[in-house]
C-alpha cells in the first residue's frame, strides 16, 4: 500500500488546489495539510525548512520535499500517474508549454487580477486584466478544435491550468468571449475525481 503523501497547502490558492485536483484525479492516496497563511506560518521557522521561499504548496512524499506546483504535478505523474503524461517527446514539449502559460500568462493575469479582487494585492490592474486577455485570446484559439490542451486524452497540463482559469471572474476578467475556454472548463469538471477550489471573497494572498 501506497503511504500517503502529505500536500502542505491553503484552500484559495490555485497553486495549492491544483495539486490536491491532480492527485484525486489521479487517485494518489494524500492527506492534505492546512498552511494558515492568515497568521503567517508559510513565513515561519518549521514551514521555511520545508520550502526557504515560504510559499505554498510542499508536497511530502516520504523524506521528499517538493515545492513549486507545476514542478510536483510533473514529479507525481512521473512517479504515480504515467498515463496523465504523453509518451512522446514533442507530447512532452506541447504539456511543457502549456505549463510555462500556466506559470506565465495565467499566473500574471487571471491569477493576479484575483490577488487585487480578493487580496487586495498592490498591483496594475489594467497591465493584468491586460496580460490576462492576452493569455485567455491564446488558450481558447489553441483549444479551437481540441477536447484537451494536449493530445486526446487530459494531461498535467489541464490540471495546471484549470484553477485560475475557472477563477478569473473572481478577478473581474470574464470568461464570456471565450466559448472554447468555458466548454473546456466544463470537460476538466466532468472528470472522475474532480474537487472544486472553494469560491471566497475573503482570504490570503498566496
Amino acid at each position: 500500500m501506497v503511504e500517503k503523501i502529505k500536500i502542505h497547502g491553503f484552500p484559495l490558492s490555485g497553486h495549492s488546489h491544483r495539486v490536491e485536483l491532480f492527485a484525486n484525479l489521479a487517485g494518489i492516496p494524500h492527506v492534505m495539510v492546512f498552511v494558515d497563511l492568515a497568521k503567517g506560518e508559510h513565513k515561519g521557522d518549521a514551514f521555511l525548512k520545508k520550502n526557504p521561499f515560504g510559499q505554498v504548496p510542499v508536497v511530502e512524499d516520504g523524506d521528499f520535499l517538493l515545492s513549486d506546483s507545476n514542478a510536483i504535478l510533473l514529479y507525481l505523474a512521473r512517479k504515480y500517474a504515467t498515463n496523465w503524461l504523453p509518451n512522446t517527446p514533442e507530447g512532452d514539449a506541447e504539456v511543457q508549454r502549456m505549463l510555462s502559460l500556466a506559470a506565465g500568462e495565467v499566473a500574471n493575469g487571471p491569477a493576479a487580477a484575483r490577488l487585487i479582487t480578493l487580496f487586495g494585492a498592490p498591483l496594475d490592474v489594467e497591465r493584468v486584466k491586460t496580460v490576462a486577455e492576452v493569455a485567455l485570446g491564446r488558450l481558447e484559439a489553441h483549444l479551437e478544435g481540441r477536447t484537451w490542451t494536449v493530445g486526446s486524452t487530459a494531461t498535467i497540463a489541464d490540471v495546471a491550468l484549470y484553477s485560475y482559469i475557472a477563477h478569473a471572474p473572481e478577478g473581474n476578467v470574464s470568461l464570456e468571449p471565450y466559448p472554447n475556454i468555458q466548454s473546456w472548463l466544463k470537460r476538466v469538471e466532468a472528470l472522475d475525481g474532480f474537487v472544486p477550489m472553494p469560491a471566497s471573497k475573503v482570504g490570503l494572498a498566496a
